[in-house]
C-alpha cells in the first residue's frame, strides 16, 4: 500500500501521464525524488502501481516510458445481433448475479443492493404489524390485496397525462417477483415455440424465462438510449413477433434510459404492429439523477403491459410484485398465475404494502438517492484511477450496476477467474446477450457491500486486465 507521500506521487504522475504520448520518457528516480521531497523507496514504490496499472512500463537499464493503454475500441459489431438468429444454447444454471459469496471478497457481481441500502427498520416493522393481522391466517384474492392493488395502480396513475385514461385496481394482478411475471407473460401470452424480440443486451432472468417456457427470442440490439425505432420495426416484421420485452429505465445491464421522444417513437412501433411492450420497470426505485417516466403511462389500449416488482427496493425476502394489464391479456394472466401458485402470500402482500405507505418510505427513497449516487461515482472513480483499460461509455442515471467494456482481446473467462482468485466476483458480460456478446464486458455492480472496498477491487481488476 502507498503512503500519502507516495498516493502523491502516483495521482501527480497519472495526471502527468494522461497529457503525454506514449513512449514518453518519466523523470529519473533522483529527480522525482527531490521534486516531491521523497525518499526513493517511495518513488519505487509509486512507479510499481503504475506500472501494475498499465500506465507505465520499466525498461532496464534504460528508465520508466509512458505504454500505450489497450483501450476498448469504438468499433460496434452490435448490428450482427439483428443479423443473426439467438442461440440455442441452454443458459447457465446459475447466473453470478445470484451467486453467494464468502463475506471476505470484494463483491461486484450481486444484482441486489446491500442490506445498507434497504428500508429495514420499516421492513422489521410492517412484518411484526402484520404478524398480528388477519393477514397472517387469510387466504388472499387470487389478483392480489385490493389495497396493494391499489397502490400499484395509483403509482402509474400518478404518471399518466391527462388525456389518457388511468389504470384502475382491477387492472393489476399481484404476482411472487417479477421473475414469475416474465413467465406468466412469456407461457401465457406468446406461447411455445413462438417468437418474442428483446434488446440485446438484456436482463438474464428474462432470457432464461423465455427459454424455459419454449419461446424463440429474437435479439434486437440496443445501446445507451435504446433500441432504434427502425430496426425494432423491422424485427417485427421479419420475425412475425407480437411482444417487445425492454427496460426503458435504468436497463440491466446497459443503464440506458429512453427519452420521452424515444419512448414515443418505440410505442408507436409497437402501436402499428398490433404487438405488445413488455415494460420491466424493475430499477424504478433507484433513480439518481433522474425520475423515471414509465412507458405505460402514455397507453391506455392494452399494448403496453407493466411489470414493477419491490423486491429488490424492499427486501428480497419479500418477493411481491404487480402487472398491470388490460383487456384479455390481463385475464389471461390471471388465469395463468392461479393456476401456477393461486395466490401470493397475504403476509407479504400486506407487510410490502405496509412499508410503501408510510411516510418514512420517502424519506427513505431520498436517502437511497444519495447513496447510490455516492457508490456510483466511486466505482466509476475507482476504475478510472486503478483500471483505465476498462471503459464505461454510459454512466447510468439509476439502476444499480456499471456496464463495462473490456479491451477487444481480453480474455474474459481468465478475467473472471483470476480475479476471483484474488478476491474479486465480477459478473461476466455474457450472461446478458440472448445472442453472441458483440465483446468482452462486465457488469459490476456499485450496490454491493462495503464500498469502501471498492478501490482496491478496482486495482485488482486492473493488474488482472494488465497480466492479460
Amino acid at each position: 500500500m502507498l503512503d500519502d507521500s507516495g498516493s502523491r506521487i502516483a495521482r501527480e504522475l497519472r495526471e502527468w501521464i494522461a497529457t503525454a504520448p506514449p513512449g514518453a520518457r518519466l523523470p529519473s528516480t533522483r529527480e522525482l525524488a527531490a521534486r516531491h521531497q521523497a525518499g526513493p523507496v517511495t518513488v519505487q514504490k509509486a512507479l510499481r502501481t503504475l506500472t501494475a496499472q498499465g500506465l507505465v512500463e520499466a525498461r532496464p537499464g534504460v528508465g520508466t516510458f509512458v505504454r500505450a493503454v489497450r483501450a476498448a475500441r469504438a468499433a460496434d459489431y452490435g448490428w450482427q445481433t439483428a443479423a443473426m438468429s439467438a442461440t440455442t444454447a441452454p443458459p447457465s444454471a446459475l447466473p453470478a448475479a445470484l451467486r453467494t459469496a464468502p463475506n471476505d471478497v470484494i463483491a461486484f457481481h450481486s444484482g441486489f443492493p446491500d442490506r445498507e441500502l434497504l428500508p429495514e427498520r420499516l421492513v422489521r416493522s410492517a412484518l411484526a404489524r402484520v404478524a398480528r393481522s388477519d393477514a397472517a391466517l387469510s387466504r388472499p384474492p387470487a389478483a392480489g390485496l385490493p389495497e396493494l392493488q391499489a397502490w400499484f395502480a395509483g403509482e402509474l396513475r400518478a404518471a399518466t397525462p391527462a388525456d389518457v385514461a388511468p389504470p384502475t385496481p382491477r387492472d393489476v394482478v399481484v404476482l411472487p417477483g417479477s421473475q414469475s411475471g416474465l413467465s406468466a407473460v412469456f407461457r401465457a401470452l406468446i406461447g411455445r415455440g413462438q417468437p418474442v424480440l428483446m434488446e440485446s443486451p438484456t436482463y438474464w432472468g428474462a432470457i432464461q424465462a423465455a427459454t424455459r417456457a419454449g419461446v424463440r427470442i429474437v435479439p434486437v440490439p440496443s445501446g445507451g438510449h435504446g433500441p432504434d425505432p427502425e430496426e425494432l420495426s423491422r424485427a417485427f416484421a421479419e420475425s412475425g413477433a407480437r411482444l417487445f420485452y425492454a427496460q426503458p429505465s435504468y436497463a440491466n445491464p446497459t443503464g440506458a434510459q429512453w427519452s420521452p421522444d424515444h419512448a414515443r417513437r418505440v410505442l408507436e412501433v409497437v402501436r402499428e404492429h398490433g404487438a405488445f411492450l413488455l415494460e420491466d420497470d424493475w430499477a424504478h426505485d433507484f433513480g439518481i439523477t433522474t425520475t423515471p417516466s414509465p412507458v405505460a403511462a402514455s397507453d391506455d389500449s392494452g399494448h403496453v403491459l407493466y411489470l414493477r416488482s419491490l423486491t429488490k427496493s424492499v427486501s428480497p425476502a419479500l418477493r411481491v410484485a404487480g402487472i398491470v394489464a388490460r383487456g384479455a391479456a390481463r385475464d389471461r394472466l390471471l388465469a395463468d398465475r392461479a393456476a401456477e401458485s393461486m395466490y401470493v402470500s397475504g403476509l407479504l402482500q400486506a407487510a410490502a404494502l405496509d412499508v410503501v405507505t408510510q411516510p418514512a418510505w420517502a424519506r427513505h427513497l431520498r436517502g437511497l438517492r444519495q447513496q447510490l449516487r455516492a457508490r456510483r461515482d466511486l466505482l466509476v472513480g475507482s476504475l478510472t484511477e486503478h483500471a483505465p483499460q476498462v471503459h464505461v461509455e454510459q454512466v447510468p442515471a439509476g439502476g444499480l450496476h456499471l456496464w463495462a467494456r473490456l479491451p477487444d482481446d481480453t480474455d474474459l473467462a481468465r478475467v473472471v477467474g483470476e480475479c476471483e482468485a484474488a478476491g474479486v466476483v465480477v459478473a461476466p458480460g455474457t450472461e446478458w446477450f440472448p445472442a453472441e456478446p458483440t465483446a468482452p464486458f462486465l457488469r459490476l455492480s456499485f450496490a454491493g457491500p462495503d464500498p469502501g472496498r471498492f478501490p482496491a477491487g478496482a486495482r485488482i481488476l486492473g493488474e488482472v486486465l494488465f497480466r492479460g
